[in-house]
């Protein structure tokens, strides 16, 4: 018997993986946690039914979010990670010596366990002495911090259900105290290709340019996302993504990457004439 594991993008749209294996599930007290081993995709790791990254391609994902800011302010070594208890951001930026420490903040501690278990390319770096994990609400977290961090990565699921709260203006205004005065923010802005998706983007896109005066949107390819056309937001207080990019010192780390590159980094923030149009609309 043939075994798939099918996500639904609309209503309409199924993205469906053919799975060897289901090697991990269970329900937490925020989530259900699916783990497949797939031919294509290598593991597959799933909340809710919706697929979070695969061994395939999530590489994509996690050098886009990390690379980026990294390589536009050459100072960052305070970092608060939301979200992100695969452990993959995490791993792209303990490649950097300057980081100094990292505030990894996860609400369900099964997710890190489940990843230690079956993706340890993604949780290889979450014991670092670097590396500090807090499971708790990333709401009420941030609260507490002024003044602290340099970046905040916000690595959360879609804006609907349990991480609904960080993408309203509060969360975000809570983000920009909690930066250093030439700290930048980068999120996950999802998909602007469904609509559904795409009225999320444009509501978190507008509350994000009301909270911070430099805000832009760049994109990637990723295959297993929704449309295979993902988004990022790079907020920041002080540095324009294009225009502080300082590719020689970035380079000068010798660092091996299979998605980002400098110029990628420089293309990814020009954008298709529809979603310009679409990111004018709100701001």
């Amino acid at each position: 018997m043939e075994l798939w594991f099918s996500e639904l993008h609309t209503p309409d749209v199924k993205h469906s993986i053919r799975v060897n294996k289901h090697l991990y599930s269970h329900q937490s007290d925020y989530q259900r946690i699916d783990i497949f081993e797939t031919p294509e995709f290598g593991r597959v790791l799933a909340l809710d039914g919706n697929v979070m990254l695969t061994e395939r391609d999530e590489f994509i994902y996690d050098e886009m979010i990390t690379h980026v800011p990294m390589a536009v302010h050459k100072g960052i070594k305070d970092i608060l990670v939301i979200g992100a208890g695969d452990g993959g951001v995490v791993r792209e930026l303990t490649r950097y010596d300057r980081v100094e420490h990292i505030d990894l903040v996860e609400m369900d501690p099964q997710v890190v366990e489940a990843c230690r278990a079956y993706l340890p390319g993604n949780a290889c770096r979450m014991d670092d002495c670097r590396v500090h994990i807090y499971f708790e609400n990333a709401l009420k977290f941030i609260r507490r911090c002024e003044n602290k961090y340099d970046l905040i990565i916000v690595d959360s699921t879609d804006p609907f259900g349990p991480s609904e709260g960080l993408f309203t203006l509060e969360f975000y205004g809570n983000c920009f105290n909690a930066l250093r005065e030439d700290g930048i923010m980068v999120n996950q802005q999802g998909s602007p290709f469904y609509k559904q998706d795409a009225e999320a983007m444009q509501r978190s896109h507008k509350r994000i340019v009301q909270t911070f005066p430099i805000s832009k949107v760049y994109q990637a390819h990723i295959p297993t996302y929704a449309a295979g056309y993902w988004l990022f937001g790079f907020a920041s207080k002080k540095y324009h993504p294009i225009n502080d990019l300082d590719a020689e010192a970035w380079k000068k780390h010798n660092m091996r990457t299979k998605y980002y590159t400098t110029q990628l980094h420089a293309g990814a923030f020009y954008l298709p004439a529809f979603l310009e149009e679409m990111l004018r609309e709100v701001e």
